[in-house]
């Protein structure tokens, strides 16, 4: 983006957004300026319709991110800062990705290593994560006198199932690759030599996909997902509206019946 951003890596290429955070040295804990860097990413990300896809990784070798900066918190507890609840109003950065609702594209978690606290939280608000066997899952804020206010708490109860998420809520517990895939919570695990090379079939695959019936299926499965089936089915979602009526709708079965590759406009 600009060279004040120095706590987010920000590249596009291919219609892929790579986004990565950069505080290697603190296994990349988040601390108030890397969530103002991150709101600017996202707008961009939003904005710009070249970009198909984010990838939202953390840069090192040991950790995705382990969440909040707690030094940096500590700080804040000592000048009488307000303690922080549920989600990220009023606070900087706001709206974080983890209740940036109306964000249409989609975004994968590249997860290598740690992915704790708000680092997990973050992973959870992706919309695909794909994790190397190193990798680590856990929210430890029960055991520091906090609670996983970046959406942890909610998330984790509706992507795990409930006895499965409290055990982990109530206790901290952590769990490995293995297991987050086992329970569905993670699209796939490979070595972590494979990883990269794992992260762009999937994006590969993404950019293939028609943009605009991308964000109209993301649109009306995250909007729809606790109503009623009957519900769903009458629901307004603006991005379907949009693509209903653009070109694209038409282009890919034009394509499939001249048996060529589409070519996607967006519009």
């Amino acid at each position: 983006m600009t060279a004040a951003h120095t706590r987010v890596r920000y590249a596009k290429k291919d219609h892929v957004a790579h986004i990565t955070l950069d505080r290697p040295e603190v296994l990349n804990a988040m601390d108030l300026r890397m969530h103002e860097e991150l709101a600017d990413v996202w707008d961009d990300v939003e904005a710009d319709d070249d970009i198909r896809v984010a990838v939202l990784t953390g840069a090192g070798d040991r950790a995705f991110s382990v969440g909040q900066d707690l030094k940096e918190r500590a700080r804040l507890d000592e000048r009488g800062t307000p303690l922080t609840t549920f989600g990220s109003r009023g606070q900087p950065g706001w709206p974080r990705l983890t209740d940036r609702f109306t964000l249409s594209k989609p975004v994968l978690a590249r997860v290598h290593g740690y992915a704790l606290g708000g680092g997990f939280e973050l992973a959870l608000a992706c919309d695909l994560i794909i994790a190397s066997e190193q990798a680590v899952f856990g929210l430890p804020e029960v055991r520091l006198g906090l609670v996983p206010g970046a959406g942890g708490a909610f998330r984790l109860a509706r992507q795990l199932p409930l006895k499965t998420a409290m055990g982990h809520l109530l206790t901290g517990r952590r769990l490995d690759a293995a297991t987050a895939l086992r329970f569905g919570l993670v699209n796939e695990v490979v070595p972590a030599a494979r990883l990269d090379a794992c992260v762009e079939e999937w994006t590969d695959d993404l950019v293939r996909s028609a943009p605009l019936s991308v964000r109209a299926i993301k649109e009306a499965v995250l909007a729809s997902v606790d109503m009623p089936l009957e519900q769903a089915f009458t629901a307004r979602y603006a991005w379907e509206e949009r693509r209903r009526l653009s070109s694209d709708a038409a282009e890919g079965v034009r394509a499939f019946t001249e048996r060529r590759d589409p070519r996607w406009t967006g519009r």
